[in-house]
């Protein structure tokens, strides 16, 4: 299909969401000057972490900034580190899940608010918002829920399956949660439907005041960061609405927690991968 028959078919909605996916990727802006990408392709994210953040790739073997486009497949699949201003790293087909499942609870009436636990620079959720706005929704709420600080050191003696977890000394992932209203900013969309929930996932989510959730989404890396999600919010997603895990396929200790808590629970509803990292289930 030619480029303006897509165009001529497109709606308004459409060509705004698409755009937003996009940008907020930096995917088509590569050597621009500000939407360089990472040259990671032979690494996975959580390898890449490692390597890159603990100095165990010898300089010469990382590119800062992609002098040519990054394969269209890398951005996909949220392959690469974004450059310094890109608001997400989980690439065009874990965007276009959140797409899916804030648009079926919408058409379908599932009542029940937005939430993600893990935000890094604010991506998927000013994605959410950005979905909101285009479908002219105001009665659900968007819950952006980090630490603002980076990950937790791992807590060996609780959650065996973090032993041995460094990205707590990764400054990387230490984002404020001034820097991701700013970023909201960027796009219009920091309103009074996004509300911020700041602090060690043990410490705030199980007093957080969210009473119905339609969309659940985790990215946390860990097994603690994972389980405590589940078992407070769990119950809170409506029939219908959407769980959907950012590091289940590629983390072992996210789908450790996933897994462990699905079967305490006796929940079958199938999980569905998303990419080379995500997955996710739709509640029964």
């Amino acid at each position: 299909m030619s480029d303006s028959r897509v165009l001529s078919t497109a709606t308004p909605r459409d060509l705004y969401l698409d755009l937003m996916a996009r940008v907020l990727t930096r995917t088509g802006f590569e050597g621009s000057g500000s939407g360089g990408l990472v040259n990671v392709s032979k690494h996975s994210y959580a390898a890449y972490l490692r390597d890159l953040l603990f100095d165990s790739l010898a300089p010469a073997q990382v590119a800062l900034v992609q002098a040519l486009p990054a394969d269209p497949e890398d951005r996909a699949e949220g392959r690469g580190w974004p450059s310094a201003d890109a608001e997400t790293m989980i690439g065009l087909r874990r965007l276009a899940n959140i797409r899916e499942c804030v648009e079926a609870v919408i058409t379908e009436g599932t009542p029940g608010d937005l939430v993600e636990t893990g935000v890094w620079r604010g991506g998927a959720t000013i994605y959410m918002r950005a979905i909101l706005a285009a479908h002219g929704v105001t009665d659900r709420q968007i819950w952006a829920c980090d630490s603002f600080e980076g990950l937790p050191p791992p807590s060996e003696e609780h959650f065996p399956h973090d032993a041995g977890d460094v990205l707590y000394t990764a400054e990387a992932l230490a984002v404020t949660v001034e820097q991701v209203k700013d970023n909201f900013r960027r796009y219009d969309l920091l309103d009074d439907k996004v509300t911020f929930v700041k602090g060690w996932f043990e410490e705030t989510i199980p007093s957080a005041p969210i009473e119905q959730i339609a969309v659940l989404r985790l990215d946390g890396d860990m097994y603690s960061s994972t389980i405590v999600v589940l078992e407070n919010l769990y119950d809170k997603v409506t029939p219908g609405g959407f769980v959907i895990l950012d590091d289940y396929v590629e983390i072992a200790a996210c789908r450790q927690a996933t897994e462990d808590f699905r079967a305490k629970r006796e929940i079958t509803d199938p999980v569905k991968a998303i990419d080379r990292s995500g997955a996710f289930w739709r509640k029964s």
